[in-house]
């Protein structure tokens, strides 16, 4: 019998540990910590193998419930690997629009991140700042999709539709007055890209006021400043990607060293770290927020100036006009046959990984020459990252655990897939 005074805790699994059930053993010696033991699996709803049993088309939504917080990122990763085993390249329009919403939906995880990130450690006003501007860029998912969520937006050979003319606008009702709405729709008059040129030229100062409130706080650096340290070459050893690595000094982004769509097209810098701790994390995200910002602006200037096709016209892998396939009977039966059981994809195999706002997220498909995959397989950032807290937190007390699960940037929905 071992004399030991250590104290075995369960950490969770209930829901606010993290993005979905997270269930953390923990032996503790007082308030500090000796080892962590996470526990996953309690989110885990078979997508790969749902994947497997499905035509390709029929998963794309799948992808968007991985990571529900960016979920066109888990689209586009889906759909590149479909595209590089058909054969096929979306139309340049399409290119643009797919990195547009890319790191629209990079703001948006990292607005939600920096608002539950804040809430954990105790910036309570924090979390409203943040969820003021992540409503506009919501209303841009439901403008092009009808979904404030899921969008399913994407497809192989470009993109569902175009961007639309016109922006959905607030109305008057019993609750707010007619001088209310008219000041709620100043910047919704124009087209979809208007709207997001407009929240473009906002959003620094935004930006401004969370790093306002949190930079230089005093409380704020006390829970982040050498907490959870990981060095350079142990990040890559743990196959760390995204602001993980690059939070340590380690210059690794996809959109830069293997770049896909027209990435290598636009203008950005990736920021990098320097003592791979929560707060160089943190600033880390901060800043990519900004350089997002800069794409977007770049991606709405050349789409005004560019119009086009948005899909590719090939009606065995993208639907037929309704109009024609009222009039047309092969239209028809190219619509049937496509929604029915899809469309072959040759032989093969390919593992298609982009930049997503956790880390690199990739698709690994293998068909054998049918209309649904044989194997699926998603390599998803935070599994990865989750492997990683034992030496994180190791040494800390308690309280630290709430900072590194947070730095994590964890989502259960990809984690346990």
């Amino acid at each position: 019998m071992t004399d030991s005074n250590n104290l075995t805790l369960n950490f969770g699994p209930q829901h606010p540990a993290a993005h979905g059930v997270l269930r953390l053993i923990m032996e503790m010696d007082g308030e500090v910590v000796h080892r962590v033991d996470p526990h996953v699996g309690l989110l885990h709803r078979g997508t790969e193998k749902l994947a497997e049993t499905k035509p390709f088309n029929h998963s794309i939504g799948y992808m968007d419930r991985l990571d529900y917080i960016s979920m066109m990122c888990g689209e586009h990763a889906y759909v590149l690997a479909i595209e590089k085993l058909l054969g096929v390249e979306p139309p340049i329009r399409s290119q643009y629009i797919r990195v547009m919403f890319d790191e629209i939906t990079r703001i948006l995880n990292h607005l939600l991140w920096l608002g539950c990130h804040g809430l954990d450690i105790g910036a309570m006003a924090l979390f409203l700042y943040c969820f003021r501007e992540r409503e506009d860029l919501i209303d841009c998912y439901e403008a092009v999709s009808g979904s404030r969520m899921h969008a399913t937006y994407y497809r192989p050979g470009g993109v569902y539709r175009d961007l639309p003319e016109e922006m959905p606008k607030y109305t008057p009702n019993r609750f707010i007055s007619k001088s209310k709405v008219k000041k709620l729709n100043y910047n919704r008059e124009g087209t979809l890209l208007d709207f997001i040129a407009d929240f473009t030229e906002r959003f620094p100062s935004r930006v401004d006021e969370y790093e306002t409130l949190l930079t230089d706080n005093r409380i704020w650096k006390q829970r982040t400043v050498n907490i959870g340290v990981v060095e350079p070459e142990r990040a890559i050893e743990l196959g760390f990607t995204g602001p993980m690595l690059r939070g340590s000094g380690v210059e690794w982004d996809l959109r830069r060293k293997e770049p896909y769509e027209v990435y290598d097209l636009l203008d950005f810098m990736i920021p990098i770290g320097l003592n791979g701790d929560c707060y160089d994390r943190y600033l880390i995200r901060v800043e990519e927020m900004r350089q997002s910002n800069l794409i977007i602006q770049q991606c709405v200037t050349w789409l005004k100036n560019n119009p086009g096709p948005v899909i590719i016209d090939d009606n065995k892998l993208t639907p037929p006009k309704r109009k024609i396939m009222k009039h047309d009977m092969e239209s028809l039966i190219y619509h049937f046959k496509l929604f029915s059981e899809g469309y072959a994809v040759p032989e093969g195999e390919i593992y298609c990984p982009i930049e997503g706002p956790k880390g690199e997220f990739g698709v690994y498909i293998v068909s054998d020459g049918a209309n649904k995959p044989y194997r699926l397989k998603v390599r998803t950032p935070s599994f990865v990252h989750l492997a990683a807290i034992n030496e994180m937190v190791k040494g800390h007390m308690l309280a630290d655990v709430v900072s590194v699960i947070g730095t994590l940037d964890l989502v259960f929905g990809e984690l346990d897939r």
